[in-house]
């Protein structure tokens, strides 16, 4: 079903207004025999930057997401912009009338709405003498927003510190890898799409090439804790190194999966195939969606599988060396390759920009309500489910799980997550040629129910999901937590601290 927020429509098709418009300007020109030419590569460069700003900023929400969700965890109130510490100095220590050096007579009007909001909202409260020292804002003054404007301070802060290349490090690759990692995360947000009408391309392999580009990341890294002569950056990266390829061919194993099932290798392709076919992955292939969302935070070296930074022994890993904007611009890719993998998990399992229950409530026509629900821009509803992905997953696994050791990382992905991901290829295999009812296929605002047996619609989803929800309840209650299993899954102390006496283990 098409997106009613055709974008790339608008600017794309020759009728358009956009091309259309260019088109009609140049006539009459020298230019006018390209005019077609021109109209098409500015309306590429146009949608381009479009939909990849609309992308790259509305990542901010998932750092203020991540600041307020942990400090809800944390029973506290978390950063807050309050209106105090816009104008009024630290303890009483100001910049002075610093709004006198302003030029074009800008000093005056902006030095008196100082002044009011000083006055007004100031909050000098003499009531809270101990909090206003140490200065702790969740106290104290009247918010603008909840800490949102916190990530562009700290965006200005990476920008002026100064950047140092250490004496000895190889300062060519040093430099260069920052910018390996970076550009490459920066290409996968060109391959996702908002919803089927806002996308900035749409190849025929999109999923292979977001994989690919998944997979450059890591030779920076290395080369970054190489490169940095540091001890403490090459374990880092050495790490990286190992995690990485031991979790990339079960993620490539699982996608694979997805493209069998949907029968493409084209990620807004596969989002149509989820709705048409009346039953979004998830319910499918529940096992697909936890090896996703497994090997996505080992890729990306999020907690529990961040030992390729671990502070605690490689003070910040193969980061340790970088500072100054080098940080933030790797900082920025982190975060960035989240935000991708959240995408990519609402785009294969969770049906893409389509809506929850978009079938049954499209077509209720009792005071329009379908047609109001139907409404809702897809990109809006993309980006909700994305945020909610990062939050509920990425965001309570970081603070709720602890880190493990690298031996368990590579026992982990090798002797578990590998064999799972070749059973759920398999499992996709047996869907796609027995289950799946191509006939009943159907791109409407309904959509089409393939996944039905003997008669009862959505039986093979349902079944599949009570299977595996099942299994997972099953396996991850520790039911004798007095015995001694194999050593990647013992989480308890078999014998008490201080009873080994060195020398006779």
């Amino acid at each position: 079903m098409d997106d009613k927020y055709d974008l790339v429509g608008f600017m794309m098709s020759r009728d358009g207004v956009l091309r259309s418009s260019l088109i009609d300007l140049l006539s009459g020109t020298p230019l006018e025999d390209s005019a077609s030419s021109i109209s098409f590569a500015v309306a590429t460069f146009a949608l381009v930057n479009v939909v990849f700003l609309m992308l790259f900023f509305s990542q901010f929400a998932i750092l203020w997401i991540e600041r307020k969700a942990v400090a809800r965890m944390q029973d506290r109130y978390g950063a807050t912009t309050a209106l105090r510490s816009l104008w009024v100095g630290e303890n009483g220590v100001t910049a002075g009338e610093w709004w006198n050096m302003l030029p074009f007579g800008l000093g005056k009007p902006i030095g008196a709405v100082n002044k009011w909001l000083n006055k007004n909202f100031g909050n000098r409260d003499e009531n809270f003498p101990t909090v206003d020292r140490v200065n702790n804002r969740s106290w104290m003054g009247k918010t603008i927003l909840p800490g949102f404007f916190q990530n562009v301070a700290d965006g200005m802060k990476f920008l002026v510190k100064e950047h140092m290349v250490p004496q000895r490090a190889d300062r060519l690759i040093f430099e260069v890898s920052p910018f390996l990692i970076v550009s490459s995360t920066l290409l996968i947000l060109g391959m996702i799409p908002l919803s089927s009408g806002i996308y900035a391309t749409n190849p025929d392999l999109s999923i292979l090439y977001a994989i690919a580009i998944f997979g450059i990341a890591p030779i920076g890294v290395f080369f970054a804790g190489w490169s940095s002569n540091n001890k403490y950056t090459l374990i880092g990266g050495i790490r990286s190194a190992a995690q990485l390829t031991a979790y990339e061919i079960p993620l490539l194993l699982t996608l694979l999966s997805v493209a069998i099932l949907s029968g493409t290798f084209n990620i807004i392709e596969s989002i149509h195939f989820q709705h048409s076919a009346g039953a979004w992955n998830i319910f499918l292939m529940p096992l697909a969606a936890a090896l996703f969302l497994i090997t996505m935070i080992a890729e990306v070296e999020r907690v529990p599988f961040d030992m390729p930074e671990a502070e605690a022994e490689l003070v910040e890993g193969w980061w340790t060396e970088y500072g100054g904007m080098r940080f933030g611009m790797l900082f920025m890719a982190e975060y960035i390759r989240t935000y991708a993998a959240c995408f990519l998990f609402t785009h294969f399992f969770l049906g893409g920009w389509h809506l929850p229950f978009q079938g049954t409530i499209g077509s209720i026509e009792f005071l329009g309500l379908g047609g109001l629900y139907l409404l809702i821009p897809g990109a809006i509803m993309t980006l909700i489910k994305s945020w909610l992905v990062f939050l509920i997953v990425f965001v309570w696994a970081r603070f709720s799980l602890a880190r493990i050791r690298t031996d368990q990382i590579l026992e982990f992905g090798w002797r578990m997550l590998l064999p799972l991901a070749v059973l759920q290829v398999v499992l996709a295999l047996v869907y796609r040629l027995y289950l799946f009812k191509p006939e009943n296929m159907a791109d409407t605002v309904a959509g089409g129910n393939a996944w039905d047996a003997f008669g009862i619609p959505s039986l093979v989803p349902i079944l599949t999901t009570l299977f595996w929800v099942a299994i997972f309840v099953i396996y991850l209650n520790d039911e004798d937590k007095s015995a001694t299993p194999e050593r990647m899954f013992h989480v308890h102390t078999v014998e008490p601290a201080g009873t080994v006496v060195p020398g006779q283990e």
